[in-house]
This record gives structure tokens, C-alpha cells and sequence, in this order.
């Protein structure tokens, strides 16, 4: 008889536990799920460089762009390549004057990666970037990739030119 009982008990107990991990297992997550993109702002007035923008060879010139998420921002990339062979990737409306197509002998390349501090729903991304004296002259892309926290991604592509 008290196995019997002792049995019961049990039973009940897993039954009692299994509830409370299924009751507190649900929750009203679905309201912080993030499932905004990220916005490069289009209106920030200090935005570096700006299509069809001329930067000099074998100086620098500074990058600022502002970022917004409505949850929380992640990381950020830049990448400037070449566009000597007028592909398209440009985000922009306007298009710029472009050179002849050519063959690249010695084009600027820059890509990198950067991490924005946690918690950052809000984020102006400012550094120098040095274009060495001895790279091409001609058009050029410049890519800022945005990404949140969640991993939507904002690209933003801007075309411009490397003059001597």
C-alpha cells in the first residue's frame, strides 16, 4: 500500500513539474523579436563620402555616417573596390559621370569590419581612410553594409571618383 501511495506522489510531482516548465516555458517573446532593418541615414548632414563625391590620391579623407536600429545596432563594414568595368551596385537614384572602361593596374582596395559598442540603438561611424599616392584614378565603389544585432542588413552603395 505505501509503495502504491509512494507511487501517486510521484506520479503527481512529474505531473505538477512537467506543467510549471511548460507554462513558464511560453512567453510573450514574439513582441521582441527584431524585424526591422537598420537604417544608414540618408539625412544626416555630415555624410562622407556622398555619391559622385572626387577624392584626391595620396591623401585621406574622413568617412561619417549615422546609424540608427529600433532594437539594437550590430556591426558595420566598408567596402571600397574598383569600377573600372562599370558594374552596378549603386543604391543611390542619380548616376555620376564615368570614365572610360579600363583595365585595373593598381586600384584601391579597402575592406573591413567593425563591431558598434552593445547596446547602441543609435551609432555615428566617423574614421580617416588614407588613399595611398600610387593607386588608379577612376570610379569607384564605396559599400557600408549595416548590420542589427538580430542580422538584417542595410547596404548602402555609393559611386565616386579618385583623382590626382
Amino acid at each position: 500500500m505505501k509503495f502504491k501511495t509512494t507511487y501517486y506522489f510521484l506520479h503527481f510531482l512529474f505531473i505538477l513539474f512537467a506543467t510549471i516548465i511548460l507554462l513558464t516555458g511560453c512567453s510573450d517573446d514574439e513582441e521582441s523579436l527584431d524585424t526591422e532593418y537598420p537604417v544608414i541615414d540618408e539625412t544626416f548632414a555630415a555624410n562622407y563620402p556622398q555619391q559622385c563625391s572626387e577624392i584626391k590620391k595620396g591623401e585621406s579623407f574622413t568617412f561619417i555616417a549615422h546609424f540608427t536600429d529600433n532594437q539594437e545596432l550590430g556591426s558595420y563594414s566598408i567596402d571600397i573596390h574598383h569600377n573600372f568595368d562599370h558594374h552596378n551596385h549603386s543604391t543611390e537614384v542619380n548616376d555620376c559621370n564615368m570614365d572610360p572602361i579600363k583595365t585595373p593596374e593598381n586600384p584601391f582596395l579597402f575592406i573591413n569590419n567593425f563591431s558598434i559598442p552593445e547596446g547602441q540603438r543609435e551609432y555615428t561611424a566617423e574614421m580617416s581612410i588614407d588613399v595611398p599616392a600610387d593607386v588608379d584614378n577612376g570610379d569607384y565603389h564605396f559599400l557600408i553594409m549595416l548590420t542589427d544585432h538580430e542580422g538584417w542588413q542595410t547596404i548602402k552603395g555609393i559611386s565616386f571618383k579618385i583623382i590626382d
